[in-house]
């Protein structure tokens, strides 16, 4: 929930939702190892699947239960029924233990977002 509030006071404008629905989650085992990004899947890393939204891009997943994850988009999808994201197993684990879906709030950060808001990501490039 700090994330969303940090968002608010850098941005100063009204924070509304990149888009809101169901999130799932995908792994290693269930999908390809390489994403539609070039990337390797990992799922120890923060990563997503969206169908809109750009490569390399950060979002803010905020779950229903108030946790929240900043993901890397890297793949495309999810392409069952009305989920809106698909999330590495190290992002679903951290806004839920066991869940397999959640309602979610993904917000766009864009590209270059402060690195202290983004070091949880764990890629080398931040």
């Amino acid at each position: 929930m700090l994330e969303v509030i940090a968002l608010v006071l850098l941005s100063q404008q009204p924070v509304t939702p990149f888009v809101e629905g169901t999130a799932s989650y995908y792994t290693v085992a269930s999908s390809s190892t390489l994403t539609a990004s070039g990337e390797t899947m990992r799922d120890d890393l923060f990563t997503c699947a969206m169908l809109d939204g750009t490569f390399g891009g950060y979002y803010l997943v905020v779950a229903e239960n108030g946790r929240s994850v900043i993901v890397k988009l890297n793949d495309r999808g999810p392409y069952i029924g009305e989920r809106v994201i698909d999330l590495s197993e190290a992002a679903i684990r951290k806004l839920h233990p066991t869940a397999g879906l959640l309602e979610v709030k993904v917000f766009a950060l864009g590209k270059n977002p402060p690195k202290w808001l983004i070091q949880r990501v764990n890629y080398g490039d931040n």
